[in-house]
């Protein structure tokens, strides 16, 4: 039997790593969905930028504030949202905060 590797985009890469940093604040829940196909064309596109739209449950945004909530996303994605993405459309909860 012969088995054909699949071969990964560079955005399904990126992807992958976004999904292993957020791993990082312990979600109880993680959406991640890539947008930037509706962005064709914007600035941001032209230069590689990719747009996502996450939504993240997760104890550690117990007690913090929106602003604090999305630092520590900011601060666990590092340098990617710097480089590698564009735009993060975020929806951050704690447990028991309507989805």
């Amino acid at each position: 039997m012969t088995l054909a590797l699949e071969k990964t985009s560079p955005d399904d890469d990126l992807e992958s790593v976004l999904r292993e940093r957020l791993a990082n604040l312990t979600p109880l829940r993680l959406e991640l969905v890539d947008e930037s196909a509706k962005h064709a064309g914007h600035e941001g596109a032209k230069s590689g930028g990719r747009h996502y739209r996450l939504l993240i449950i997760s104890t550690e945004f117990s007690g913090k504030s929106i602003l604090l909530r999305h630092r520590l996303i900011y601060d666990t994605l590092g340098e990617l949202m710097r480089s590698k993405i564009h735009a993060l459309s975020i929806q951050a909860l704690a447990p028991g905060e309507a989805a």
